[in-house]
């Protein structure tokens, strides 16, 4: 028992010392609890996608997402040929936020791209799949089929560009002399199959992709197999270090596959921002996008794969320090 004619060392403590003990208390507390300090506001440019890819519609449930979360954010969606314009939208201060596949990232990086040091990202989402898509009845097996045809590769700014080019490459064809190259995005390559103005065209996005599921309603469609390039690629690292083989499941596009899975290669998309990002704001909508995986899956289902513990392994980037804090508050 401590004796009565004993003064408690905190009772000695004066006025001023407890309340800047408070101060620093309830810092600690702003920062560290989810949700702490004032909620984060203002104007964000959310660049995304090809009209009718999942990036344009990941987009819009995101918006409505954060609509919820963040009421202060005033989000404006902005459609785009893709990856590669999207990291150059962000780097040129025309856009906050985006997805950017990681391959593309990858080769701005690797190339020394204007402020490439300033990308930060938020998390990892999901993967992009490979598809290579041509008529039931056409003669392409292989990448390497494509010799002489009609090819659709995407727009010039966009990640299936990159990738497209790349497996064309891999297979032994140049895409500028060995095939007759077609830049147009996966708003217009469907319509042109459908036409017979295409032979094929290649497809990077998560599965399943709207525009490529109302292609097999209306027309026999068939998805070529890429995997056995996976080797050849591999082969050509640093640059494609961030493919990986995969498998496209039998049910991604019921009509085209017949019941098959099929061999491809898979590629992951991050949530991507510059350095300078407000903490708050990035660290909620760190927050929202992690939160709103089975919300956004039930209509974009490759949000699904959306995973609390996958999502910091964002190679080639490192975190933004508010999508850190994020991640810190939820660790368990």
């Amino acid at each position: 028992m401590v004796s009565p004619h004993v003064r408690r060392p905190w009772a000695r403590r004066p006025p001023a010392a407890a309340a800047a003990a408070a101060a620093v208390l309830a810092l600690l507390l702003w920062w560290l609890l989810p949700g702490g300090g004032p909620a984060p506001g203002g104007q964000v440019v959310f660049t995304t996608g090809a009209r009718g890819g999942v990036y344009e519609r990941y987009g819009e449930l995101l918006k409505e997402q954060l609509a919820r979360d963040l009421p202060e954010v005033d989000v404006t969606l902005v459609p785009s040929q893709g990856s590669v314009q999207n990291i150059e939208r962000l780097v040129s201060g025309e856009a906050s936020f985006t997805i950017a596949a990681a391959d593309a990232v990858a080769a701005y990086v690797n190339s020394g791209g204007k402020d490439a040091d300033r990308l930060r990202a938020c998390a990892r989402l999901y993967d992009d799949y490979i598809q290579l898509v041509v008529p039931a009845d056409s003669p392409v097996r292989a990448a390497e089929d494509l010799e002489g045809l009609r090819v659709g590769l995407g727009q010039r700014r966009s990640g299936v560009n990159l990738i497209a080019g790349r497996l064309l490459k891999a297979a032994g064809l140049d895409p500028d002399k060995d095939v007759q190259p077609v830049l147009q995005g996966i708003d217009r390559m469907p319509e042109l199959l459908v036409r017979g103005e295409l032979d094929a065209f290649f497809w990077s996005g998560g599965l399943p992709t709207g525009a490529i599921e109302e292609l097999a309603e209306a027309i026999e469609i068939r998805l070529v197999p890429l995997g056995d390039l996976v080797p050849v690629l591999h082969a050509q690292e640093p640059q494609t270090r961030s493919y990986r083989a995969a498998l496209m499941p039998s049910d991604a596009y019921p009509a085209a596959q017949d019941g098959k899975a099929v061999e491809t290669i898979a590629v992951a998309n991050l949530l991507v921002t510059m350095d300078g990002t407000d903490a708050a704001l990035t660290e909620g909508i760190t927050r929202s996008v992690i939160n709103s995986r089975d919300r956004i899956g039930r209509e974009v289902h490759a949000a699904q794969r959306v995973d609390l513990r996958t999502a910091i392994y964002t190679h080639p980037l490192p975190l933004h320090r508010g999508a850190e804090r994020y991640y810190r508050s939820v660790k368990s």
